[in-house]
């Protein structure tokens, strides 16, 4: 927007389904937005036959034993922690949790792995996308739970196939924040759906 030149402000707030958030310039074509508060109950997720813990497990996920911390960041998310997210199996894990009975609604499914108290890398597989460069709410939700579980500290940076954002948490009730740089990727037209033909 700033590109195009219909803004010169420092923070735009921009309509998004479930309500409006606030976009940040930080300089450098890199900009910061407030996610929102994670939710960790189960029903707010939807995770159907839990009760709220730390990490859940699900014995039939394409044949194996998955564990998961999962919570919601305006969409719902389950996180499984890898040793190595390059041999990570992403590609039968992933459509299979992502599809579980459990997740009414589908889930993404992220593969993180720690490698140090400020730095992870992260491969998301998005629900009805299939494995994705970045995912953002993905990135929010790896970082939130491993500073839940106790591994990560505060502030991230997360290393995806597409590049590198940084996550910020301050702790229960209070909102996820990402920040990273944007790039244009494409240029379109948008034609209203009253045009006539």
């Amino acid at each position: 927007m700033r590109e195009q030149g219909l803004t010169d402000k420092d923070e735009i707030t921009v309509d998004v389904s479930g309500g409006q958030m606030v976009i940040e310039a930080l300089g450098d074509h890199r900009y910061r937005v407030a996610l929102g508060v994670p939710a960790f109950a189960p029903a707010e997720i939807p995770l159907a036959g839990f009760e709220q813990a730390e990490s859940y497990t699900l014995d039939d996920v394409a044949g194996k034993s998955v564990h998961f911390a999962s919570l919601a960041i305006g969409n719902p998310h389950a996180v499984l922690r890898v040793e190595d997210v390059d041999s990570a199996d992403v590609e039968t894990l992933g459509p299979a949790l992502e599809s579980h009975p459990a997740f009414v609604e589908r889930v993404n499914v992220g593969f993180m792995q720690v490698v140090a108290r400020d730095r992870v890398r992260l491969r998301v597989y998005e629900r009805g996308a299939g494995e994705t460069l970045a995912c953002g709410s993905g990135a929010a939700a790896a970082v939130v739970a491993g500073i839940a579980a106790g591994t990560l500290d505060a502030h991230v940076s997360v290393e995806l196939p597409g590049g590198v954002a940084q996550v910020d948490w301050a702790g229960p009730s209070k909102a996820v924040y990402l920040s990273g740089p944007a790039e244009r990727v494409f240029d379109g037209k948008l034609v209203s759906s009253e045009a006539k033909a």
